[in-house]
């Protein structure tokens, strides 16, 4: 067994040995606790085993510093590795680093075995309970996790119908959807894979999008009672708070027993510049609470106490893990199988001995999770509006700059150079800053001799080289290096990858290590070499404190939809075809459907669907002639002469959309948009209330706010 966590720097271990017969051979404190000890086990006892008189068994207590290396450098497991870590301590550091305590049990109470109910019962609380007991420390932690997560999204809060996420381009808007769909494709029972509810006259299969079902399902309450912005707001808020707290869980479990060193080990990884960024608006890379938990089962099956009911609920983690977010758990796998290749480098011999039981643990979750997810995942690869791919270019890899640089929403951060150095705001997917990197070299060298450490920082390395991307271009150079993501770019799965999110991987890398130094630091003989450590990290950590995510107003929605004037245009069902059409540079009109409760279908969209007969994936709605001319004219282009072929253009793609209406909000370069699609349709709009609106579709018998003949807006 490992040191536990809970006894600071001293650790205590069972030895399930025989110990001297009588107490001579301890003195002092340890005689003491050795007849206390006694005496509170002959008191308990134990149910089923009457008393204790026959054998002794012991504990030992061992400082804990040496006992984690003891530990480490074991290679036996069970009882035996007691004595293993007792004779390496002795050998390493002499007697004084071991006191033996005996205490006196009966033979049968040593070889009794809890009954089977009692046993799984023990083994939940096991799997979970350590997880889930919070004493005042843990509390303290969780709450200072939760506080700071608020601070990060203080401005979402403030004021959730007319705020939005200013550098979430169009990301807000479109999870918003996604949990709105999920909310009323449940409502109503229809499958919560698909949907025709953007993109019409095909659709979008759900399941090949980050709709995070896990979360939008189970939150349905929520969003029904208060919204889907709220619902959009909680799950950032608690879901980075949650990542925190297992983060920390994970290092306190199994990286030091010191709660604030293993504190900041977790806000580190759930708070670095990277998730900030993602913050923006992609929560499948913010709600990561199930990595250290899936982590965490993968080490149990390594130990192989265990391996049917760990390989169980690594199963279940992992399928769950993938109605959060598969492309998160596609970048742990491949860091985790660096870090077992690692671990396989720098001690061979107990990677060797752990292997049969992590390959049958492995077997085991996967005979567990496949069943699960087969429909899932058929429908998702081969249903309809399945794609094959994902292709983002040679330049999605991050720059070696971002790699020293400060993200925009990081305390020494700046927005222009941080904008410079990746794809958009919600890609900065490195910027953990010179200091934090030297740092966590220099907890490296320092430590080097624990083979935990050397493959925390092969694994740091690899994860960030692979974040370059296939090609590498050298900063103020023309020279451009080929980059070992090469090896990844056209294979199944990762070739969907944004390559530079795997830098992501450093951050529970350098949490651990940074959470492993201050236990040290903490240990320091001196109150100067203390003050050192300290300032050293927070020199390291305080540039990269996240500042609160930048807020503006919203768009409005246009009266016209908020006062259900659009029922006089379009059946329940129907298609609207707004103007521009909805895709991933402009999606407010997402926002519009979610406001009228999915009373209408839209053509166009933003979610990721098929394009061109090999089903590339893309971004948004297969484009049409109509929503690309609109786009352009819109944004500046000049309208083109309408001739008979543009007009037929144009009744064809508003036939393909099935559309009912055309709706043109007032906005920049109206009057040119409005005559287009005036000569287009031959017809002239209505106003509505706040847009100009062509019927493409049957007309009713009244169209509620309607002012005939095409009168000018008012202002």
């Amino acid at each position: 067994p490992a040191p536990t966590p809970d006894t600071g720097a001293d650790a205590g271990a069972g030895a399930d040995g025989p110990a001297p017969d009588t107490d001579s051979e301890a003195n002092g404190t340890a005689a003491v606790l050795g007849r206390t000890g006694s005496r509170l086990v002959r008191a308990l006892g134990i149910p089923g085993v009457p008393g204790f008189r026959a054998d002794t068994f012991g504990f030992a207590l061992f400082d804990g510093d040496r006992a984690r290396a003891a530990f480490a450098a074991s290679t036996l497991d069970g009882p035996a590795v007691d004595a293993e870590v007792t004779r390496l301590l002795r050998r390493r550091a002499g007697a004084g680093a071991v006191v033996e305590v005996p205490l006196r049990l009966r033979a049968a109470a040593r070889a009794a075995r809890p009954a089977p109910s009692r046993r799984g019962a023990a083994e939940l609380r096991g799997a979970f309970g350590d997880l889930l007991r919070l004493n005042a420390g843990g509390l303290t932690v969780a709450a200072v996790f939760l506080a700071l997560s608020f601070y990060v999204f203080h401005g979402l809060w403030a004021d959730l119908d007319g705020r939005y996420l200013k550098d979430a381009l169009q990301d807000q808007n479109q999870w918003e959807w996604f949990v709105g769909v999920a909310t009323d494709n449940i409502a109503h029972l229809r499958n919560p894979l698909f949907t025709t509810a953007q993109g019409m006259p095909d659709g979008v299969n759900l399941m090949a999008n980050a709709t995070m079902l896990g979360l939008t399902v189970p939150l349905i309450p929520v969003t029904l009672l208060f919204g889907e912005t709220v619902t959009f707001a909680l799950v950032l808020t608690l879901g980075m708070a949650a990542s925190a707290w297992t983060w920390y869980w994970l290092i306190r479990r199994r990286c030091t027993p010191n709660r604030w060193a293993a504190a900041v080990g977790g806000a580190l990884a759930a708070f670095a510049p990277p998730m900030v960024s993602h913050a923006n608006g992609h929560p499948n890379f913010v709600v990561l609470f199930m990595l250290p938990l899936i982590i965490d089962r993968a080490l149990r099956l390594a130990e192989g106490r265990n391996v049917v009911r760990d390989g169980v609920l690594l199963g279940l983690f992992a399928t769950y893990q993938i109605f959060l977010g598969e492309e998160p758990l596609l970048i742990a796998a491949l860091g985790m199988l660096v870090y077992c290749l690692a671990w396989l480098a720098v001690d061979r011999r107990r990677a060797l001995a752990a292997a049969p039981s992590l390959l049958r643990g492995l077997g085991i979750a996967l005979a567990v999770c496949l069943p699960l997810l087969a429909f899932p995942l058929s429908w998702q690869f081969f249903g309809p509006q399945s794609y094959h791919s994902v292709l983002h270019g040679d330049n999605a890899g991050n720059s070696p700059l971002a790699l020293i640089e400060y993200a925009a929403r990081s305390l020494f951060g700046d927005a222009e150079t941080a904008g410079r150095l990746s794809l958009n705001t919600t890609e900065q997917n490195a910027f953990y800053g010179w200091p934090l990197l030297a740092l966590g070299t220099a907890v490296c060298v320092w430590m080097w001799r624990r083979p935990a450490v050397r493959a925390l920082a092969i694994t740091g390395a690899v994860a960030l080289l692979l974040s370059l991307g296939p090609r590498v271009p050298v900063p103020r150079t023309d020279l451009v290096l080929p980059g070992p993501w090469a090896v990844f770019a056209r294979m199944p799965l990762f070739e969907s990858v944004i390559e530079g999110r795997v830098a992501m991987v450093c951050a529970p890398v350098l949490g651990i290590l940074i959470a492993l130094a201050l236990d040290r630091v903490a240990q320091a003989r001196t109150r100067e070499l203390r003050a050192v450590g300290l300032l050293a990290v927070a020199a390291a950590l305080i540039p990269i404190l996240p500042l609160p995510l930048a807020v503006r107003d919203r768009a409005p929605v246009p009266a016209f939809i908020t006062s259900g004037a659009w029922k006089g245009y379009v059946d329940q069902g129907g298609v609207l075809v707004p103007v521009p059409l909805p895709d991933p540079g402009q999606a407010d009109a997402l926002h519009w459907q979610v406001e009228a409760d999915f009373g209408f279908r839209l053509a166009g969209g933003y979610f990721n669907g098929p394009w061109g007969p090999e089903r590339i994936g893309i971004y948004g709605a297969a484009p049409r002639h109509l929503s690309n001319l609109l786009r352009d004219v819109r944004y500046g282009a000049a309208p083109p002469e309408v001739t008979p072929r543009w007009r037929e253009q144009a009744r064809q793609d508003l036939e393909h959309w099935k559309a009912g209406a055309v709706v043109l909000p007032f906005q920049d370069r109206s009057d040119e948009l409005k005559s287009l699609i005036s000569e287009l349709l031959g017809q002239q709009p209505e106003q509505v209330l706040d847009v100009w609106v062509w019927r493409v579709g049957p007309r009713p018998d009244t169209v509620p706010g309607a002012v005939p003949g095409g009168a000018q807006p008012q202002s």
